[in-house]
């Protein structure tokens, strides 16, 4: 998660952006980017990829290479408010971070691969005065290992030391859920919840207590950490915990995220084809993970792995049209969880609608990260935002922000706010404690706040109000 920084913008300003490295990562941050209304310049050196950039998006796109000083200087990399490294070469990436910052670029973030590196992070950001680094490979490991907690869950993200969970649910058949009133559910649970978005054919809902749920719904359930295993467990929607997980694919995701389930006492199951990786792999990993050199897309090779026993089947390859096929042939086999790591924004949503539930995107994880530090730079000093997730396709954001002096309504009860449509104060964290807010609670000096939003771009928690 990013530092807190500050800049020399006004709230919500707009800032010139240079982004080198459009692949699927790169072009994801792109886009989050734009949307934005930031002005943005894009510099790669394939020619095909510019091409395809200057067809889809109104931004200055240079043919050329990150670490090319007079490209760099056409870019006007002086006067950029940020500098984003994004391409799959570290060194470049580095590099170029560093003459865009002797050039005069405010604040530099650099995408790293390399395990080596990112465990160096520290001492790279203080020698090359790099603001922030990021590793989508850990970032997308983490947000897989987080989901495979509560298998039942689309995903899981969690807010201040993990004191909060906001869990992604689809409303399955004859559920508890189905047919259930938001206020009947409160009414029948102990723990303190709140059910605070909801997807509906293709529409998106910030509920009250009237609202009805049925079959087919994706609801974002925020609860403590604490009480989220208790809640899933009587709203009947609990998996039989991941003890045994298949992976395909050897790659850096796998690896890191082989030694995330082992380290918690389940059995993990790595398929990678080439041998060579499969070599340094287990090199790597501890004893009791299984590597199986063989081709994951083959159903026979599965089979006699045992996809049958399976309780997680996590599809990493980097190939997306494969893991998509290896994920449904999962789903086929009645495999409890079933996750397929697709990085192409059309895949991610078409996946969605042919019945793939979980789906993990890098380079939106990345582009997620890389957001959330754009609006850093342009909040207040006061209350800035510390966490940020899409949710519901990327129609809500999930915005945690640190309350102090800059917001003029503390102590103010929150019935008594007057909000922007499309904005819940969903939840408080004051000090270790939660609290789901109800209408007479009040935001206090140094409380973490968690706000829903819905088509606002919120920078600021003083944005919240009209």
């Amino acid at each position: 998660m990013p530092e807190v920084v500050y800049s020399n913008l006004k709230d919500g300003e707009t800032m010139k952006v240079v982004i080198v490295g459009c692949g699927k990562i790169g072009r994801s941050i792109l886009k989050n980017l734009t949307e934005e209304g930031h002005s943005v310049c894009v510099i790669d050196r394939d020619p095909k990829v510019v091409r395809s950039i200057g067809d889809d998006y109104d931004v200055m796109c240079i043919n050329a290479s990150g670490t090319d000083i007079e490209a760099l200087k056409r870019a006007e990399v002086s006067s950029a408010e940020l500098f984003i490294a994004a391409s799959a070469n570290d060194d470049a990436n580095m590099l170029s971070c560093c003459f865009a910052r002797s050039l005069g670029a405010a604040h530099t973030v650099a995408r790293l691969n390399d395990a080596e590196h990112y465990t160096d992070a520290d001492y790279i950001k203080r020698c090359l005065d790099i603001s922030m680094i990021i590793d989508p490979d850990r970032l997308t490991s983490q947000a897989i290992f987080n989901t495979l907690k509560f298998p039942s869950a689309v995903r899981v993200e969690s807010f201040t030391r993990h004191l909060f969970e906001m869990a992604e649910l689809c409303v399955k058949p004859d559920s508890v859920l189905d047919g259930s009133s938001l206020a009947a559910l409160r009414d029948t649970t102990n723990a303190d919840f709140l059910i605070c978005c909801i997807l509906r054919d293709r529409k998106t809902y910030i509920p009250d207590g009237s609202f009805v749920l049925k079959a087919g719904d994706r609801i974002g359930l925020l609860a403590a950490s604490d009480d989220m295993p208790k809640l899933l467990n009587r709203f009947g929607v609990v998996k039989k915990s991941a003890k045994n997980v298949m992976l395909i694919g050897g790659s850096r995701i796998a690896q890191d995220l082989a030694e995330r389930i082992a380290k918690s006492g389940h059995h993990v199951k790595v398929i990678e084809k080439d041998i060579d990786r499969c070599h340094e792999v287990s090199g790597t990993l501890p004893r009791s993970v299984s590597i199986i050199c063989g081709n994951g897309s083959r159903h026979e090779l599965l089979d006699s792995e045992g996809i049958d026993n399976t309780d997680a089947f996590v599809s990493l390859t980097g190939i997306d049209e494969e893991n998509i096929l290896s994920a449904f042939y999962a789903s086929g086999k009645n495999v409890p969880k079933v996750i397929a790591k697709v990085n192409q924004a059309g895949f991610v949503d078409i996946s969605g609608k042919l019945g793939l539930d979980c789906v993990i995107s890098p380079s939106r994880i990345t582009a997620d990260i890389v957001t959330l530090y754009a609006r850093s730079l342009s909040s207040s000093a006061g209350s800035s935002i510390e966490t940020l997730y899409t949710l519901m396709d990327g129609s809500i954001e999930a915005l945690e922000f640190a309350a102090s002096a800059s917001f003029t309504k503390q102590g103010v009860e929150l019935k008594d706010l007057d909000t922007k449509p499309g904005i819940l104060i969903a939840g408080i964290i004051r000090g270790s404690r939660t609290i789901i807010p109800k209408g007479s609670d009040a935001i206090l000096p140094n409380d973490k706040v968690i706000v829903i939003a819905a088509g606002e771009r919120l920078c600021d928690l003083s944005d919240i109000l009209q």
